[in-house]
Formats: structure tokens, sequence, C-alpha cells
């Protein structure tokens, strides 16, 4: 069987091109999909889904927070008797305020002197209930511990019973041949009267050790006044009363912010404790450098809610002590509700309450400005403090 030619085999691949480029390629069929909505259609029924479901508290705050707070704004500017409705009284501008900031008398000088025992408390009440608490979460936290729902439960206790029981109780312990001065008796320590005693434990302690006089305080203390009382008075610290008071505030928030430590404490990796045991950390060096800065956030929040919590404490004062003795219990919350409800001055009462309001926004952002962290050194800033160091 004899070869193709050369010219044979050169016509049948121009036919078999040509047939090829006579084809046409097969056309790709789309799948026909549903047709979707648009994005902003899907927002939309999203947004008016959310807003229908929080409507109701939406509804439930402003009737029973925002009309109420709008109402005694108003009362605050005011001159309403409580009688009738305070829509009919007459509007007196910032009187009430001018008469509690800067006019001197019996309104002002119960303004300050309610600060002055709430700044102690605060000062007070808000770094010893941290403290406890934190020490309470770290005990619980412990692995070796045994029975911790058991301790759970007692610590926790005292933030769930009833404020009247317990105040019951702590009148009965503080009394003056009570529980308290009893075991202070063991020691040879004669206990005071606490609900009782209005001296100023400042005053009390630097008098017992010399320094100050109370009988011949200092002339600059006496002549100098802030808000009608002297400096004097402003530097008495809490009375006996009081830190019977701190003392209870103490007792029964402790539980309640150990339990927010104790769940921070739980979620904090045990691989990070582990390394910082392995590059040698003392358990004192770990809890610095790696607990502490953890627990930054619940840090913050527990700090804050105890700055609002001691700034509005009422119930341990109207069920103890009324604001005695000699008024060194009193504080803003209660002057507010004693002006308004038995003096019947209720412009001076709301006006009170707001300048609490104020006192506690200042203090949050200042707590806030001094526990934001720091942000880190550009890199040029730290070459140049090393070169520096050289």
């Amino acid at each position: 069987m004899s070869e193709p030619s050369p010219t044979e085999t050169a016509s049948v691949a121009a036919v078999t091109l040509a047939s090829t480029e006579e084809k046409p390629a097969p056309r790709r069929t789309r799948r026909r999909h549903p047709r979707r909505p648009r994005r902003h259609d899907e927002v939309e029924t999203q947004n008016g889904a959310g807003w229908l479901f929080v409507l109701p508290v939406v509804i439930i705050l402003g009737l029973f927070l925002f009309l109420p707070v709008i109402a005694a704004m108003w009362v605050s500017v005011s001159n309403w008797s409580g009688k009738g409705s305070p829509v009919h009284a007459d509007f007196v501008g910032f009187d009430n305020y001018r008469k509690l900031l800067t006019t001197s008398g019996l309104a002002q000088r119960d303004l300050a002197t309610s600060v002055r025992n709430n700044m102690y408390y605060v000062l007070l009440v808000v770094p010893l209930q941290t403290i406890v608490a934190l020490g309470l979460a770290l005990v619980l936290n412990a692995r070796r511990l045994k029975g911790k729902g058991f301790f759970r439960t007692a610590f926790y206790f005292p933030s769930v019973t009833s404020t009247v029981a317990i105040i019951t109780v702590f009148l009965f312990l503080f009394t003056a041949s009570g529980s308290i001065n009893t075991m202070l008796e063991w020691f040879g320590i004669h206990g005071p009267r606490w609900f009782s005693d209005s001296r100023g434990v400042l005053h009390q302690l630097l008098s017992g050790i010399g320094v100050l006089d109370p009988k011949h305080p200092p002339g600059w203390m006496t002549g100098h006044r802030f808000l009608g009382i002297t400096f004097y008075e402003w530097l008495a610290g809490p009375s006996v009363a009081m830190c019977a008071l701190i003392f209870l505030a103490v007792w029964t928030t402790g539980g309640t912010f150990m339990l927010l430590f104790l769940a921070a404490l739980q979620d904090i990796p045990d691989d990070l404790l582990e390394a910082a045991s392995v590059d040698g950390a003392s358990s004192a060096q770990a809890f610095r450098k790696v607990t502490l800065p953890l627990l930054r956030p619940t840090m913050f929040l527990v700090i804050t809610l105890g700055l609002i919590g001691t700034w509005q404490v009422f119930d341990q004062v109207q069920l103890g002590t009324k604001g005695g003795p000699s008024k060194t219990t009193i504080t803003p919350a209660y002057l507010s509700y004693d002006t308004s409800f038995t003096g019947g001055k209720w412009g001076q009462g709301a006006a009170i309450s707001f300048i609490l309001f104020g006192i506690i926004i200042v203090m949050n952002i200042i707590q806030r400005i001094i526990m934001r962290e720091r942000r880190p050194k550009s890199a040029r800033h730290q070459r140049r403090v090393i070169f520096d160091s050289r």
C-alpha cells in the first residue's frame, strides 16, 4: 500500500480545518437563580424587626425612667410645693441651685456636710470592697480548695439577704454593749458608742498622737470655708457611726463583686500562667504581670459600679441612723429625700439629686482617665530612650 503524497496530506488537513471552523462553539446555558431581594431591603426588614422587639422596653423606660427624670428636672427649676401637678408650678430658674451652692445658710451647709460624709464613704468603701472581692475570688479559684460551692454560697449570701434584716442585726451588734465591743474588750480595747459617736476618726487619730488639739484647732483650718463648712470640718474624716456603715457596705457587696472577679479569673488561660512559671516567675510576679493586666476590664467594671452605688447610698442611712449623730452620716441621696418629703422643699430636693448626678458623672470620668490603657510608645521614641540611656 503506497503512502499518501505530500499534496494529498495537505489537502486533507485543509478540509479538516475548514470543517472545524464551520462548526459553531456550543453555547453555555446559564442557570436561572431565583431573584434575591436587594441588600437595602434586607437591612430595612432587620431594622424593623429589631425595633419591634425592643419597643416594649423603650416604652417602659420612657414611662418610668425618662419622663420622671424630665419631671424632676422641671421641679428643680420651679417652686413646686408638692401639692397638685408640678406642671402648674412657677419657673424660678436656678434659684434652688444658688441656695445650695452659693448662698450661705443651712441648705448649703447641709449639702456640704452630706458631700463630705459621702466622700469619705466612697474613698473607703470602693477600695476595700474591691480588694475583699478580689481576695475572695482568688481563694475560691484555688485548685486545692475543697467545698467551693459552700464557700461561694456563704460569701454571696449577704448580697441577697434583706437590707432591713442586715441593718437590724448590725444595729444590735454595734450597740455599746453589743458583740463587737465585747470582742474588743478581749484585747483590752474599750469600744466606742458606734451609732451615737459623731467625732471624726481622723481628728481622733491626730489628737491621739499629739499632732492636733481638738479644743484649739489651727486658725488656717477654721478661718477658711468651702460650701459653708470650714477646712477643719472637711478634714475631720468619717465619724465612728459612718465607719460602722462602711463596714456594713463592704460586708454586703463583697460577695457580688467576688463573682465578677471569679468569672474573670476562670477565663484566664492556664497556658499563660504555666509559661510565666517556666520562665522563672514567682507567684507574686505572675499575679502582678499576668493576672492583674488581664483583670483590668473587670476591675474597671467593679470600680465603676462601686462608685455609682456608694454615691447613691440611701437605705443604710434611712433604716439605720437617719443621718445622725449630728448629721455625720447624712448623704446627698438621703438629704434629697429628707429635704423633699420632710422639709417640703421639693425644688431644692430635686436640685440636690441633679447635683449628685453631676458628681457621679465627674467621678466616673476621672476614674476612666486614670484607668485607661496607656498607648504604647512609638519605636522611634523607644530607640531614642535606649540611645540616650547609653
